[in-house]
């Protein structure tokens, strides 16, 4: 019985994602230079449906590119989480996988966090980026989409008035790894149909502040601000293209701060 679900799931794993998505990753991959042969990269799996999907699609991309890459992948694990069908899948895919334990909702607590989005999201790139760097890995893959920029812009603009998103690359000079980001064209959407097409191990998320967040009030805000504005999404990404400041996309580094 055992044998027969591993070889039905070896082969549901061994699906492609997308037309549409492989294009739109493959742009930007080769539009920001994002990887270059003989890189070493290490996604960060976080075990929701963006970092699965981009990790199944670099899995294939190193299998297809003729500028050959290694691939890994890494989870924080936070209290509560399992990462049994993660460790299966990469297991399956031949993906070396690493899991690194860490009380991020307990410091969470401790220290009675205001922003706690932001501060897991920096706890948890840190704790990437310093192991990426310790192992050999020169880039780290991270599953931001094109909402995410879009988000991000606009929590920018309301919080601090800065016209700007995070960057598709981004060199982090204490480690000497460079963030890439190769779903940054990619709508959620699209990766959200996929992620359920290829029926990928997604993992439930633990963490007690999700859909309690200001990004989430945020997402909504887009969404009724999407019927109002046509191509809204491509206005912004074109504004962002267009800043003349250190800010602007066509800005290649971008310090640790």
């Amino acid at each position: 019985m055992k044998a027969k679900k591993k070889a039905k799931m070896h082969t549901q794993y061994n699906n492609s994602i997308s037309t549409a998505l492989r294009r739109r990753i493959g742009k930007a991959i080769a539009q920001w230079n994002m990887i270059k042969a003989g890189d070493n990269v290490l996604v960060g799996l976080s075990g929701g449906k963006d970092s699965l999907l981009l990790l199944h699609a670099l899995d294939e991309f190193s299998k297809r590119s003729p500028q050959k890459f290694s691939l890994a992948a890494l989870t924080v694990k936070i209290t509560g989480m399992n990462t049994d069908t993660l460790e299966e899948y990469c297991s399956e895919k031949n993906i070396r996988y690493v899991i690194i334990e860490h009380p991020i909702m307990e410091i969470i607590k401790l220290r009675n966090e205001k922003s706690p989005c932001s501060f897991c999201a920096n706890m948890r790139r840190g704790i990437l980026s310093t192991w990426a760097s310790q192992n050999g890995y020169n880039k780290l893959a991270l599953g931001h989409t094109l909402d995410d920029a879009i988000e991000t812009f606009f929590m920018n603009l309301f919080n601090s008035g800065r016209a700007r998103s995070f960057m598709p690359v981004a060199y982090m000079s204490r480690t000497n790894v460079t963030v890439i980001r190769p779903l940054v064209l990619s709508n959620e959407a699209a990766v959200i149909d996929d992620a359920k097409r290829l029926a990928l191990p997604v993992v439930t998320s633990t963490c007690p502040f999700a859909g309690h967040t200001e990004r989430q009030k945020i997402r909504e805000y887009i969404s009724d601000l999407r019927m109002r504005v046509p191509d809204l999404y491509g206005k912004i990404i074109t504004a962002l293209e267009n800043l003349s400041t250190s800010e602007s996309w066509q800005y290649e580094n971008e310090s640790d701060s």
